[in-house]
């Protein structure tokens, strides 16, 4: 393992329900080839799995990832050798299975249902009852060690009163399990979480990425940030009106990683530049106020991202993100790893050049 101790590792998790696996598979992969995080940042599912990294000692973080997709997988069951269309099937059916009945240690559907509740109530407003995350969740986390630990922890939420997007952030205040609740309640499905007199739905409502996030917040070392979406942004033109479902949740829940990281190459740019002009400024003109909001521009350290993307296959449809089948979570799983562990051993990679600033973004699984 690369120990990169002058390095600040970011792992930055989007959301994307049952797809989540995948991120499992890519911290596995990373933990053992290159170096665990020293900072967590997500979004919906991504703030569960960064919940179950940050939560647990280094090794018993991959186990305590396994036994949480176990749990919500072990339900249901494909045949790893069924045909395209018979497997299109099995996994619509896996899929409706978890609309009617829920997801083990995840969520149930509410009796009697939300429409019979009584109006004004957070039964009334959601489908299904996620206490059983709760518990799950109270289980295989511990709190105080994200609280008192090494690993910075940090998960997106929407004020359903105000409609702001709300960091919670273990370097700021004191993280448990609400704020990773509140992160995944994705209406209507999930009622939102009360934290401190306010309600919280999932992040993804504003953005399904925390990359802007960290990129805002300020620091001086050199940063390498991996970047692992859900959907992705590029695709094809859809043929039928079920792959029109798909390609608009893939747009809409896609992040914005190249424009995230072009406003902040920008950003640096404009930094350094305005460095340079106080340099030259006479010492009677570096008091002026607009000056001095000019100094006030961060010239931080270079920034890598690397941008890893679980790319569909052809038999998912756009149910991939509840179809919760045992087969397609460890599919799931293995892309992870395999795209983190060709990332990793790519030339364009390991050869790199140290980036004293400014922002550079690989994307070499996609050229696997």
């Amino acid at each position: 393992m690369t120990s990169n101790s002058d390095k600040e590792c970011i792992l930055v998790l989007q959301g994307g329900g049952a797809l989540g696996s995948y991120q499992a598979g890519v911290f596995e992969a990373l933990s053992k080839v290159y170096r665990e995080p020293t900072w967590m940042a997500g979004i919906s599912i991504g703030a569960i799995n960064c919940a179950l990294i940050a939560g647990n000692p280094p090794h018993q973080r991959v186990a305590r990832l396994r036994e949480f997709w176990e749990l919500v997988s072990s339900s249901q069951a494909a045949p790893s050798l069924a045909s395209a269309p018979l497997r299109e099937l099995l996994n619509e059916a896996s899929a409706s299975q978890a609309m009617l009945f829920g997801v083990p240690g995840f969520y149930a559907p509410r009796f009697p249902p939300a429409p019979l509740q009584p109006r004004g109530t957070l039964e009334a407003i959601s489908y299904y009852d996620t206490a059983p995350l709760r518990k799950t969740l109270e289980r295989l986390v511990d709190f105080d060690r994200i609280n008192a630990g090494p690993m910075r922890l940090s998960v997106g939420a929407v004020n359903v009163r105000s409609g702001n997007f709300e960091y919670f952030d273990s370097s700021k205040q004191r993280i448990d399990v609400r704020h990773i609740m509140a992160s995944g309640a994705l209406p209507p499905g999930f009622a939102p979480v009360e934290i401190d007199g306010e309600h919280y739905w999932d992040g993804g409502l504003v953005s399904n990425t925390p990359l802007q996030y960290v990129l805002d917040q300020p620091g001086d070392q050199q940063r390498t940030v991996f970047q692992v979406d859900l959907f992705a942004a590029a695709g094809a033109l859809p043929a039928t009106l079920a792959e029109v479902t798909e390609r608009e949740k893939d747009i809409r829940f896609s992040s914005r990683t190249r424009l995230n990281t072009t406003m902040e190459l920008d950003r640096q740019v404009i930094a350094q530049a305005a460095q340079r002009l106080l340099a030259k400024l006479p010492p009677e003109l570096r008091r002026d106020p607009d000056a001095r909001a000019l100094a006030r521009l961060r010239c931080e350290g270079g920034v890598d991202v690397v941008h890893l993307i679980y790319r569909s296959k052809h038999y998912e449809s756009q149910s991939k993100d509840y179809e919760f089948s045992r087969l397609s979570m460890e599919e799931h799983w293995d892309s992870g790893r395999a795209d983190m562990a060709h990332t990793l051993h790519d030339a364009r990679w390991t050869g790199r050049e140290r980036n004293a600033h400014g922002v550079r973004v690989f994307d070499l699984a996609s050229n696997a």
